[in-house]
């Protein structure tokens, strides 16, 4: 783990004195952009984005519309601006959710911008010709998904998580022990959301890593101090 940044004037740890609590029973894990480059759909154009991009990227769940962002071939961030209609289907095209715990199944792609092949599940083209699961017989489109350029909500790596804002405030500061050597002293503050993310569940921010088969830290029975910010 190599954070960007310099490793002066950490904070220290809280003490007891501090105005905060500790959450017990907390699953740490990490996301980051998604670099395009990871990606072997066909490139085709993007609301929003100049020129043409990978669309297993752009729409798929372990890509942009997950994520949030992404890392492109330019090396230049982008993000989600709007998610469209819709929600989450699974690869075999049947809807599923996050509110109540994909019931139906995993999410493989958002509810459009993909293909049904000839069993109606989720098939798309790949850049090296062919498709994924079968030629597409009816495209699904995605009405009113945006991106634009940039990262959103300013989030930094090592120093921003996302949380469920139910348990933990957003604008909170976190203190995590299992990351009080990362550079930053371990400290964090709640900028963030996810769909996945609900309950005494962090996801850390942080580079991609090398592999697109390295799934990060997954920590489980993790106690975090959290001070919640003055209203």
């Amino acid at each position: 783990m190599a954070p960007t940044g310099t490793t002066h004037n950490i904070p220290p740890a809280p003490s007891k004195h501090a105005r905060g609590r500790w959450l017990g029973g907390v699953t740490i894990t990490e996301y980051w952009p998604s670099p395009e480059s990871w990606f072997v759909g066909k490139l085709v154009r993007a609301p929003g984005l100049p020129g043409l991009h990978r669309i297993d990227w752009l729409y798929s769940a372990s890509g942009m519309s997950m994520e949030g962002d992404g890392i492109g071939f330019d090396g230049q961030l982008y993000h989600v601006q709007t998610v469209g209609d819709g929600g989450w289907v699974t690869a075999n095209g049947k809807a599923t959710s996050p509110g109540d715990g994909w019931l139906a199944g995993a999410p493989f792609w958002r509810a459009g911008g993909y293909w049904r092949n000839a069993r109606r599940a989720v098939t798309f083209p790949l850049g090296a010709g062919g498709w994924s699961a079968g030629p597409g017989r009816q495209y699904v489109p995605l009405p009113n998904v945006s991106f634009a350029s940039g990262a959103p909500n300013a989030l930094r790596y090592y120093q921003s998580i996302a949380v469920d804002p139910g348990v933990i405030p957003l604008g909170s500061r976190v203190y995590v022990p299992a990351y009080r050597s990362d550079g930053y002293g371990g400290w964090f503050i709640a900028q963030d959301t996810g769909g996945a993310i609900g309950g005494h569940h962090i996801d850390v921010y942080r580079p991609p890593p090398a592999s697109s088969t390295d799934p990060g830290r997954y920590l489980v029975g993790q106690r975090i101090y959290v001070i919640a910010p003055h209203r």
